[in-house]
């Protein structure tokens, strides 16, 4: 029943945000709006089938064997197969602050990346509830959820910029400047909401899986509390576009405090876990 409820929140989420893409596009009149959910949509195919390059070559992320790593890359066999799902391909990422992410566009081209400081710093039970939560994202078919909902935030943030500059409709000495304006300040913070709702959604249904797959919540638990406050310590440089991937959301070094989280409270997740 949760996990149902989860797939209608975020089906009325993408939604909402392919309605704020044809939105922009109708200043323009009818035919902007099909240019704006065609923007959405083209998009959507470039990021299907390449986003997971994009992700693991900002993160300068390897491709590790059996014999590169054999303790991963039997921990990661052994919880796929627990997990129902083919053995994905594992990557290891050169950064000391210790996370992972999953990419891939399904089940049948699913990525788990490490990171270097991830395998120096948990214990095996916690790398396990880790690497678990990463599958659970594979199993639901986040990443594809996450990738569709970044990138009609993307094509919604370049509208609400050609709104500003090249105006639209018939009067074009008339209120499109303002129009322009207001939707290039507040269609990319609509649209950063409704993506940020989209990640905390799915990141409290990837733990309860991934406390399923490891066989205990303590280990989910105990890698989340020590994750938060290393991740709070030791910067990581990610492409903003990329923060929702990771099960913690790092600190990227810029120095402004974060207004939005793409990540749930260490808290609550922790909270919930142990609750269940």
């Amino acid at each position: 029943m949760v996990r149902f409820v989860n797939n209608v929140k975020t089906a009325v989420l993408l939604a909402a945000l392919t309605g704020l893409c044809m939105a922009i596009g109708s200043i323009w009149g009818p035919t902007g709006v099909y240019i704006g959910l065609a923007i959405g949509l083209v998009s959507n195919g470039i990021a299907y089938f390449y986003s997971h390059k994009i992700a693991l070559a900002s993160m300068r992320a390897q491709e590790v064997t059996e014999q590169d790593a054999p303790e991963l890359f039997r921990l990661v066999g052994q919880l796929a197969e627990r997990a129902g799902l083919p053995m994905p391909r594992v990557y290891v990422a050169p950064h000391r602050a210790p996370n992972a992410f999953a990419t891939g566009r399904n089940p049948a081209h699913g990525v788990v990346c490490v990171t270097a400081g991830l395998l120096e710093m948990m214990s095996r039970d916690e790398l396990a509830g880790v690497i678990a939560h990463e599958l659970a994202h594979i199993k639901h078919r986040d990443i594809l959820i996450s990738t569709v909902a970044a990138t009609i935030a993307g094509a919604i943030t370049m509208l609400a910029y050609m709104a500003m500059w090249f105006g639209g409709g018939s009067d074009r000495r008339g209120g499109s400047p303002l129009i322009g304006l207001l939707m290039v300040i507040l269609a990319p913070l609509a649209a950063a909401l409704i993506q940020m709702a989209i990640s905390r959604s799915r990141e409290f249904a990837a733990d309860a899986r991934g406390a399923d797959i490891a066989g205990s919540p303590n280990g989910l638990a105990n890698a989340l509390a020590k994750l938060d406050g290393l991740n709070k310590r030791i910067p990581m440089k990610v492409n903003p576009s990329h923060e929702n991937l990771f099960i913690v959301q790092p600190l990227t070094g810029g120095g402004v405090a974060r207004l939005f989280s793409t990540h749930p409270s260490t808290e609550q997740r922790i909270a919930r876990l142990m609750g269940r």
